[in-house]
């Protein structure tokens, strides 16, 4: 059977939240990770910066995502949240792009829109959702887990399918799509074989 592992970043700097899910059909969805990666805050930015890129390499060895969905930097009124904010997101995408794993990036209103319905939900109605959808007992803790299976659910729902279009977004045959699944369990393979060296 042929399925879709999603990644979501919920990017900060002192907490990196990571969600991962697999498609199951139609609007279903299974949890297979969520967590933050962490950085201590009286390190030095390029210390906390080299702790997540780690991380994030960690997770997408481990877990060899076929697409990754990142929260877009949006204005605030803490400057230094922002810039914080924007250097993760830049090494997840680095990270994604090396690794030749397909990005696409989201605002936090069309998040809520995906999986509420409304862009103006709050925390706790995304959370209630993900359990309902996922089949949990509780939402993923801490918040910013929660908020990275949530990206990774719209990455999901509103990305296009693993056999009905490739990573460039053009119509796939059934064949070619047998063929790309083979490539990615290929891919994974040697991924974690790397990673154990």
């Amino acid at each position: 059977m042929t399925t879709l592992r999603v990644l979501g970043v919920d990017p900060g700097l002192t907490r990196c939240g990571i969600g991962i899910v697999d498609a199951i059909g139609g609007r279903r969805a299974r949890l297979v990770h969520a967590g933050v990666i962490r950085s201590d805050s009286e390190e030095p930015l390029e210390q906390r910066l080299l702790g997540i890129a780690r991380g994030l390499r960690a997770v997408l060895e481990e877990f060899a995502p076929d697409a990754v969905g990142v929260e877009r930097v949006f204005s605030q009124s803490n400057i230094s949240t922002v810039m914080g904010t924007a250097q993760v997101s830049g090494i997840a995408l680095l990270e994604a792009a090396e690794r030749g794993i397909p990005v696409a990036l989201h605002t936090p209103s069309e998040v809520k829109a995906a999986v509420t319905g409304s862009g103006r939900a709050d925390k706790k109605q995304i959370q209630s959702v993900l359990v309902k959808v996922l089949g949990l007992d509780a939402a993923p803790q801490p918040a910013d887990a929660s908020d990275a299976v949530a990206i990774a659910l719209t990455q999901l729902w509103r990305g296009g399918g693993p056999v009905t279009l490739d990573r460039t977004g053009g119509a796939r045959t059934s064949a070619q799509a047998v063929w790309a699944e083979a490539e990615r369990r290929a891919r994974r393979a040697r991924e974690r074989s790397t990673s154990r060296q």
